[in-house]
Parts: structure tokens; C-alpha cells; sequence
């Protein structure tokens, strides 16, 4: 009797949507370095160093839906990452598209291709952000009636429903993850760290009255990695290290770079309307404005939380806020000022 030809295994892919920007790289690279040789990543285009590391790539958009289906062939797991980062309310249709639909289409095919696991990078401001210092965490309900007036925040909101909704079925896990501010080196396009080079390029011009909450990138992708087999079914993990003032965080921004922190204050209903009126009056003149109003009522809010949930079950570590601020600004003076430049 002829002998039966031997089936190969073909290993089951693990897919990062949106690998190439700023979380996406860092996750990319740690599961490179553990080892993973059954990459695949989705964006516009991939660098030559990941498709040099074995990395498949998937040139394609999430909003389009037979570059998904190609992407999700073969997939047991996929972190979710494509988006588009805007303070800017006109570009909500566009925030929409990629959030909400390209999300929902995503979904959809994935669970077709028999995917069994998703994990969802969205942001700690659909939980954590109010009007005074209360320290929120996933028990609090979502503050729709505060972020609802930020487009990006309340694409996200959506984003994270359209995932709920049409990643479900038995056997399927989908987890949620909501980092705050992304700072660290290898933000290559800003999409998270711009307010420090604003402040390194002084052109920060006041101290806002609200606080912020900031996270290393290496360790949010590390929390990312770990949650593929740690984390729960429809659960949210916010992944911050430290809770600061502006003036704190310039504070500590100033000790470490040398540069000086803005020394005027304005009080919150004349920043706001201020920033109102000139982005106004540019506009009238069709020009851009060096106030963006929607970033500047975001300052005086305050986006405090508390990380112990993701720290308890998924084994969240984040390092001490010092490291990630100095590599931030020698990231961004070597990259985008030149060293000594201010």
C-alpha cells in the first residue's frame, strides 16, 4: 500500500493590528524576544526590521473589510491596536471609521476565522477622568456625560461596545486594556509624547489646574503580553504608574532636563475660554491655530486612577516614573532636538 504523505502542523498566527506604532512596536518587539516566531502585523505599511525578524506582514486597513479577512486567517490571538489619535473634534467621522467600524469588522471576521482570543488597546479616559482628585478604577462607571465632549474618548467608549457586542460566543476571550498617557522612547510619529517635547521646545506657556496619569509603553506592552493568558473575559485593566499635577509632572520634567517649568498659572474658566478665542479667531483667518481648545479643557480635568487590579491579575509592574521620564526627553532630544540644542 502507498505509503499517506505526512500533513505539516501550520502553526496558528498571532496578529497585532496597528504593530508599527507606538504600543504595537513595543509589543512587536518583546514577543520577538521571547521568542515568538509566528508573527503577523496589519498596518500600512511594515518596517524592513520586523519583516527581517520573521514578522508576516498584512498591509491593509481594519476598515476594509477584505484586508480583515486576510489578516485574521489563520489567527488564535489578536491585540487590537489600530487607531488614530486626534484632540481635534472635526476628525470624529474619522476616529468613528477606525474605532467603531473598523473594530466591529474585525470582530466579525475574526470570529468567522475562529479566533479565540482579542485584546483590546483602548484608553483609561472612558473610566478615569473627573473634576476633582477622586482616584477612579474599573468599579466606577464610565463618565459618558465628561469624555462624551472628546471626540476620541468617546470613539473609544464606542469602540469598546462594538468589541463587547460582536466579539462574544463560547469559548472566546476578549480583554480589554486601557493605558494612560504613553511616554518612553519610540514614539517615532508623537503620537503620545508631544507634550514633552512642547515642554523640552518650551513652548508650553502655563501650568494647567488639572493632573494627568502617564505610563512607560514598555511596561503598558508588557501588560498586554502578560494578559494574553492572564487576563479575563470582558474585563478592563487600567495600566498607569503614577498620579501628578501639571506643576508636579513639570516639576519633574524641569529637575530632569534642565528646563524651565512654566511659572504662570491661569484659572480654569479663562484658559478655557481664551483658548476658545484664539482658536476662533484662526480659524477666521484660515489659519491653525497654536491653541488646540479641546487639549487645553482636557488639562483641567484630572485622569487619576488606581492600576491595583491589573497589578493583582495580570501581574502589571510598572518601573518608577523617573526612568520613564528621562528616557522620554533623551529619547526626544536625540530623535526629533538634537542634544543640547535648548
Amino acid at each position: 500500500m502507498p505509503k499517506k504523505k505526512a500533513i505539516a502542523k501550520v502553526e496558528k498566527k498571532i496578529l497585532v493590528t496597528g504593530g508599527t506604532g507606538f504600543l504595537g512596536t513595543h509589543i512587536v518587539r518583546q514577543l520577538l524576544d521571547a521568542g515568538e516566531k509566528n508573527l503577523r502585523v496589519m498596518a500600512s505599511s511594515v518596517p524592513e526590521w520586523m519583516t527581517d525578524a520573521g514578522v508576516e506582514p498584512a498591509v491593509g486597513s481594519v476598515t476594509k473589510t477584505d484586508d480583515v479577512k486576510a489578516a485574521v486567517a489563520n489567527v488564535s490571538a489578536i491585540f487590537h491596536l489600530a487607531g488614530k489619535v486626534s484632540r481635534d473634534n472635526e476628525d470624529a467621522a474619522a476616529m468613528n471609521k477606525v474605532h467603531v467600524e473598523g473594530t466591529r469588522i474585525l470582530c466579525e471576521a475574526a470570529k468567522e476565522a475562529g479566533v479565540q482570543t482579542m485584546l483590546l488597546a483602548s484608553s483609561s479616559g472612558t473610566i478615569a477622568v473627573g473634576e476633582d482628585e477622586q482616584i477612579f478604577d474599573e468599579t466606577f462607571p464610565q463618565p459618558v456625560d465628561v469624555f462624551s465632549r472628546w471626540a476620541y474618548y468617546a470613539s473609544k467608549y464606542y469602540q469598546e461596545r462594538a468589541a463587547l457586542e460582536n466579539f462574544d460566543g463560547e469559548g472566546r476571550k476578549l480583554v480589554i486594556l486601557n493605558p494612560s498617557l504613553l511616554l518612553g522612547p519610540d514614539d517615532e510619529r508623537l503620537s503620545s509624547t508631544k507634550p514633552v517635547l512642547d515642554f523640552l521646545a518650551r513652548k508650553i506657556p502655563y501650568s494647567p489646574s488639572g493632573g494627568l496619569n502617564f505610563v512607560d509603553a514598555r511596561d503598558a506592552a508588557s501588560a498586554f503580553i502578560s494578559a494574553l493568558e492572564k487576563g479575563q473575559h470582558q474585563e478592563k485593566y487600567l495600566l498607569g504608574a503614577a498620579n501628578m499635577t501639571f506643576p508636579q509632572f513639570f516639576g519633574r520634567l524641569e529637575r530632569l532636563s534642565g528646563i524651565s517649568a512654566p511659572m504662570f498659572k491661569v484659572p480654569k474658566k479663562l484658559a478655557m475660554a481664551g483658548s476658545t478665542m484664539i482658536e476662533s479667531v484662526f480659524k477666521n483667518w484660515g489659519k491653525t491655530s497654536p491653541v488646540a481648545s479641546k487639549e487645553v479643557e482636557q488639562a483641567e480635568y484630572f485622569w487619576y486612577f488606581d492600576s491595583s487590579k491589573a497589578e493583582e491579575e495580570i501581574g502589571f509592574a510598572p518601573r518608577d516614573p523617573q526612568e520613564t521620564l528621562q528616557a522620554t526627553i533623551t529619547y526626544l532630544r536625540r530623535e526629533f532636538l538634537g542634544e543640547g540644542v535648548f
